[in-house]
């Protein structure tokens, strides 16, 4: 048995398909089925059942990958250990990032993490949450930076920063006369938001209790940007929300519609997640000491009340 032969059985436990595992394998398909063979013939069972289509996992074959996991990943940590060791941070280091940290966070801290660590290749991913998630487990991504708390049992949480919600209120709109906003003010029915998948968007649907006029709904209006959200709404189509960091590239006569929240002021907990058996966890933290320097100039919001992403039924 060698540790090939489990990355090829997660491989194609992974894709249920011989030959699109071998592709992201990087090997032939020839060569990655013979290596599951004799992986079978070794240990005298069937780990895939080949006449099913897609290729299904045995019951025995089901302990066998989660088993396969649990080595695989222990066999990474050897690497892990060794560049530690020696103080080497470097090599592929695979981030994921959700839609709505992306565009403010990554232009914020990646020039001076590339400078700073110039041996570690860093591959970056927009992903949803869930997709986040499932990637971490199956070991495609290293780490990722999502809204948390999660409360997913195989993922740590290092929090980076609190990101406030700001209220964009135009000149015709009922709450336009306020100088502060509370969350008592808001109506989820006249609030613009992003569209279903995004963690911002069940951050605002928990941070509103209750719909006060939701027989009243003439329109619902969803996007996937903030940018179409403030631009719907200066149509006069309804407020919406947005996070700290995106309201700091507004021009001057956006700026004017800003509300922001009597303290303590609601806000997201941003939070750089990994897998708990901590692989590569050197460049994991030299990824927390970069945003967290970096950020630390741009949020000085202390006093907060984090409203959890995860969506409630």
């Amino acid at each position: 048995m060698t540790i090939t032969q489990l990355q090829y059985v997660l491989a194609v436990a992974e894709y249920q398909n011989f030959t699109l595992a071998a592709e992201k394998s990087f090997v032939t398909q020839p060569t990655l089925s013979m290596q599951v063979q004799k992986l079978e013939d070794e240990l005298d069972v069937l780990i895939f059942d080949r006449s099913k289509k897609p290729i299904a996992i045995t019951e025995v074959g089901k302990k066998i990958v989660a088993q396969a996991k649990n080595i695989v990943a222990e066999a990474g940590r050897i690497k892990d250990i060794v560049d530690q060791d020696k103080g080497f941070i470097g090599g592929d280091f695979t981030l994921g990032i959700i839609p709505t940290i992306m565009p403010t966070l990554l232009p914020m801290f990646l020039s001076s993490f590339i400078k700073k660590y110039p041996k570690v290749n860093l591959i970056i991913k927009e992903q949803a949450t869930n997709t986040l998630i499932k990637n971490i487990q199956d070991g495609h991504l290293d780490a990722a930076i999502a809204a948390t708390p999660l409360e997913v049992e195989f993922i740590k949480e290092r929090p980076l920063y609190y990101e406030p919600f700001v209220g964009y209120v135009p000149d015709n709109h009922r709450l336009a006369t306020l100088k502060k906003i509370s969350t008592s003010d808001l109506d989820i029915s006249d609030i613009l938001l992003l569209q279903d998948g995004h963690c911002f968007r069940d951050g605002v649907i928990n941070l509103c209790k209750s719909p006060k006029n939701s027989d009243d709904e003439q329109f619902k209006i969803e996007s996937g940007s903030f940018e179409t959200l403030v631009n719907l709404s200066n149509e006069g189509l309804g407020m919406t929300l947005l996070p700290y960091l995106n309201t700091l590239e507004l021009d001057d006569f956006k700026k004017k519609n800003l509300r922001y929240f009597s303290k303590p002021s609601p806000a997201r907990e941003i939070s750089l997640i990994y897998h708990k058996s901590e692989l590569k966890i050197q460049i994991t933290e030299a990824l927390k000491e970069v945003i967290s320097s970096v950020v630390r100039g741009a949020i000085a919001f202390q006093d907060v009340q984090i409203i959890s992403p995860i969506a409630k039924n």
